[in-house]
């Protein structure tokens, strides 16, 4: 209940209004003051209003005493400072996460793009301040820079994640991602749409050529044309996971290579183990290359690191080494685009899909289809093809034998 009393200050006459919330609670008081040229029964009449009005907010608490109002102060500041920025929230809870549940290799790309592109740009904002515009900003701003749609499309990623869990975890009452499309070209970028590999004839030249290499490097380039495994897996190649009765090698590990942890030794990306049938003409190259090995020395790995029989080939030796061979020979080549050529090969000319992801290390086929739209398209057409030839054919044939009985009659 509210009470009222006239009173008079320099200012001149006003009514303080005054409202009682019980024992345990101070009362809170307002003043109004009387404009001028007023009727009594105009102010007794606005009064009541703004009297009622005031006992109102009151009790749903929109009004508090000076005191009070402290502490809320106090409580907000204190929140404010639990509040985390975007940098810390990546810090102390998004990159431990993802340390414990990502490879080495895929960990050190997200720790990169937020070092190098997210935490200059809103690195220090309050996670909860941080709008879509701020985000659609910082993308633009690297495509801009001339970062390629593959980056840009990564940081959309990470962002997407490290946003995603702060919102999972109540860290932020809203997802700004949800507002942020996906990168997409630049007017004068240039969007390969097929992955670069060789034709069966470059094949064939890169293998003429290779008879001039060392032999090692013979039988390491032949299994990755062969195979379609990927560099780290054919560098970390133990003996042990040779198979010369069955033309076979096991794929069990992973020779990778990150600026922060150095070179290490992970599992295959699938984190599976695979068998792949390798051709007898490699395996000949590995039987000797295994030879050649007895008298520099025995190692546990094919392909072992120069000076250290005991640890696999250096992660980037054959990035370089292709490198060189490319300059020599005229060609273009990186370990990838022969692990490409194996897969875009092997589906035109009638491999089927799942067997290629197989053997790729692809846990879904999907992925490879997406990759080699190309070579799916070709084998595609290749089987109409043989329909229609055979549909020909027959037709052919029936019109033959058909013209062969009107004849004779």
């Amino acid at each position: 209940m509210s009470s009222i009393r006239k009173k008079q200050s320099k200012r001149g006459i006003y009514y303080e209004i005054s409202v009682s919330r019980g024992r345990q609670q101070s009362r809170l008081t307002t003043r109004w003051y009387v404009p001028d040229g007023w009727s009594q029964k105009t102010i007794e009449r606005e009064l009541k209003k703004v009297a009622a009005e005031f006992e109102l907010k009151c009790k749903s608490g929109e009004v508090v005493s000076k005191k009070e109002q402290r502490e809320l102060d106090k409580a907000a500041a204190s929140r404010e400072a639990k509040i985390p920025t975007v940098r810390q929230y990546g810090e102390q809870v998004f990159m431990p996460a993802k340390k414990v549940r990502l490879a080495e290799n895929s960990r050190d790309s997200y720790q990169r793009c937020l070092d190098n592109w997210i935490y200059p740009r809103i690195g220090d904002m309050k996670i909860t301040d941080v709008t879509p515009e701020d985000i659609e900003s910082l993308l633009l701003s690297l495509q801009a820079e001339g970062k390629v749609l593959s980056s840009c499309k990564k940081c959309h990623a990470v962002l997407s994640g490290l946003f995603g869990r702060a919102y999972k975890k109540d860290v932020i009452p809203r997802n700004p991602m949800d507002k942020v499309d996906r990168p997409t070209p630049r007017k004068d970028e240039i969007i390969k749409d097929e992955v670069e590999s060789c034709t069966v004839a470059e094949v064939r030249y890169i293998m003429e050529c290779l008879e001039k290499e060392p032999l090692k490097w013979q039988a390491y380039i032949r299994l990755l044309i062969d195979t379609g495994c990927r560099r780290g897996e054919i560098s970390a190649l133990k003996w042990s996971a040779v198979d010369f009765t069955n033309n076979r090698i096991a794929i069990v590990s992973n020779d990778c290579y990150t600026s922060s942890a150095g070179s290490y030794i992970d599992t295959p990306k699938s984190r599976r183990v695979r068998a792949i049938d390798v051709g007898p003409d490699v395996m000949k190259l590995l039987k000797d290359l295994q030879s050649e090995q007895a008298d520099t020395g025995p190692s546990p790995y094919v392909f072992p690191k120069r000076g250290n029989l005991d640890e696999p080939m250096f992660a980037t030796t054959p990035t370089k080494y292709l490198a060189t061979f490319s300059k020599r020979y005229g060609v273009k080549l990186h370990p990838h685009k022969l692990r490409h050529t194996y897969a875009s090969i092997g589906i035109t000319n009638g491999a089927d899909v799942a067997s290629i992801a197989e053997n790729l290390g692809h846990s879904d086929k999907a992925v490879t289809l997406r990759m080699y739209t190309h070579a799916d398209q070709e084998s595609r057409k290749r089987a109409s093809s043989i329909v229609w030839e055979s549909i020909k054919e027959n037709t052919s044939s029936n019109k033959e034998k058909s013209t062969g009985q009107v004849s004779n009659e």
